[in-house]
């Protein structure tokens, strides 16, 4: 737990920092925000580049969206953050960025696989859904993201960018980092001809271990095999 307000604050900077310094946002790319409590929420400004915001600079906000305190003003994709925050009462932080090789695969429609590596199968699951374009602050903009969050920590919006969320901004941050190392071999083996997934067996040993972590699903609402099973959220 955050021993007071200002580290939080004090943690979203450098994670706002370490999104330019990745060169995972461009411009006024990129958001951040964290639940402080039920209805109050820490953010990151709009029109402000990654790289450049202080604690001075970040606002507070409730779930409607409207600033409760700060200086600034909130960005426009807030919606997208208080929707995963309504869904999941787990989720305590949550990153929007667009890494390249993500946006490379979100702009060609075609989903990061989760299921090259054994690593990636114990923490992300078997799947990383690519949710369906929506124009972003429409309201079609957070109800494409219903199902991808009933399932997944991460997700893809095609021609858009990702959403990673998690227990806490660290967590949420990793997630993000480990689906752009994904994207980046998945890239290149294409190049070098193409790519060999798991076994079947395997990543259903793997999931069991996901489980075991306290990160999956319970095997009991696992009812109809990979890719068409009931899950509740973690």
């Amino acid at each position: 737990m955050y021993r007071s307000r200002r580290d939080l604050e004090l943690e979203v900077v450098h994670y706002s920092k370490a999104l330019a310094t990745r060169g995972w946002v461009a411009n006024h790319d990129g958001n951040i925000t964290v639940r402080m409590e039920e209805d109050l929420y820490l953010a990151t400004p709009t029109a402000f580049a990654k790289a450049a915001v202080e604690r001075e600079s970040l606002l507070y906000v409730n779930g409607h969206g409207t600033k409760v305190s700060g200086k600034t003003r909130p960005f426009s994709e807030l919606n997208l953050h208080l929707f995963a925050y309504r869904q999941r009462p787990d989720i305590a932080a949550v990153i929007h960025a667009h890494p390249v090789h993500t946006c490379a695969f979100a702009v060609r429609g075609e989903p990061i696989l989760s299921t090259m590596i054994a690593e990636s199968v114990v923490s992300l699951g078997d799947d990383i859904p690519m949710v369906p374009y929506a124009l972003p602050k429409s309201p079609e903009s957070t109800l494409v993201l219903r199902d991808a969050l009933s399932r997944s920590d991460v997700l893809v919006m095609e021609n858009h960018g990702i959403i990673a969320v998690g227990p806490d901004l660290e967590t949420a941050f990793l997630r993000l980092e480990l689906v752009e190392h994904l994207a980046s071999i998945q890239f290149k083996a294409v190049q070098l001809g193409g790519i060999t997934t798991l076994p079947a067996a395997d990543i259903d040993t793997l999931l069991v271990a996901r489980e075991k972590a306290g990160l999956g699903f319970p095997r009991e609402a696992l009812q109809f095999g990979r890719g068409q099973r009931m899950m509740r959220s973690i």
